[in-house]
């Protein structure tokens, strides 16, 4: 086991968007366990209100907040809730999001549309108002964006939800330029959990109930494939929350089950030249033998997975 350090949060204030449940809540419960005060967000007041007082309930300090991220008014109203709440804001975390997956030729604009506002317009809006209210207070700051395998490689049927995920992890790398003369630091997560989106991959299914009935998941999920609980993933919040992290930005890193990983940036792999440019025929005659000899995969890797009882 590696050795530990002490991450402490207290008189830190964090947003958690879309924490009423799932890998949010796990979000919001770390960071409420290491002492930060938590504004937890869901559409459903319901929701948003039992998952704040589970937190108050445990010894943290959270209040709710009801709003559908994605416009500059809700953004604002999650950065007014927590500033009227407990004085400051600290910490964004923006975990709201849907699915609506459907392939190429089947998929409308509403599914294209809503996806995008919620993932990418709502990290983008929540993003702008923390980052206007921690300049404001000149102490600095922690944008931690949730990104996807499916944004980082691509994956079958979610036209919507990868761009979106692909452009919050190119917003990382943006903003972390942007901000950093004001001490903010931006990081992508790419989380891989049992939650409501991952239950119904068929091949992990099994999986998930048995886990339900108090069995452990095998090491080929929880190291081979980094596959395991939301509260496996909600460690890395924290951390990159806290001053541990104060040179961490930039960068898209992975959790899930028993793995950490850090994720590479997109760069040129292959590359070849032609004296005076490259005309349609040349890149014919050369693709092959030069920059397209091993083409890049595309996609999330298959499982690799033991047989199931």
């Amino acid at each position: 086991m590696p050795h530990s350090a002490t991450v402490d949060l207290s008189g830190k204030v964090a947003v958690v968007t879309g924490s009423g449940r799932g890998l949010g809540l796990a979000y919001a419960s770390a960071l409420a366990a290491a002492g930060a005060a938590v504004v937890v967000n869901d559409i459903d007041e319901d929701i948003a209100r039992k998952a704040a007082d589970s937190l108050v309930e445990a010894g943290g300090r959270a209040v709710a907040e009801a709003v559908a991220v994605g416009t500059a008014e809700a953004a604002d109203r999650l950065v007014d809730r927590a500033v009227s709440a407990f004085g400051r804001l600290d910490v964004l975390v923006t975990n709201a999001g849907i699915l609506r997956d459907r392939v190429l030729w089947k998929m409308t604009d509403e599914d294209f549309d809503a996806v995008v506002a919620t993932h990418l317009k709502g990290t983008f809006t929540c993003a702008r108002a923390a980052a206007v209210r921690m300049r404001e207070q000149g102490e600095g700051g922690r944008l931690i964006l949730v990104g996807s395998p499916a944004g980082q490689r691509g994956n079958f049927g979610q036209t919507n939800y990868a761009a979106a995920k692909a452009g919050i992890a190119a917003m990382a790398r943006t903003w972390s330029m942007e901000l950093a003369k004001a001490g903010i630091t931006v990081n992508a997560i790419v989380p891989v959990a049992a939650t409501a989106m991952t239950e119904t991959i068929p091949v992990f299914a099994p999986y998930v109930d048995a886990m339900r009935r108090g069995e452990p998941l095998p090491d080929a999920l929880r190291k081979g494939e980094g596959f395991g609980t939301a509260e496996d993933c909600a460690a890395l919040v924290p951390f990159l929350a806290s001053d541990a992290a104060r040179d961490v930005t930039g960068q898209c890193v992975g959790i899930g089950g028993d793995r950490l990983a850090l994720w590479s940036h997109p760069q040129e792999v292959a590359t070849a030249y032609a004296e005076g440019g490259w005309t349609p025929g040349t890149i014919a005659a050369a693709w092959h033998t030069s920059v397209g000899r091993e083409p890049q995969s595309v996609g999330i890797p298959a499982p690799r997975l033991p047989e199931t009882r």
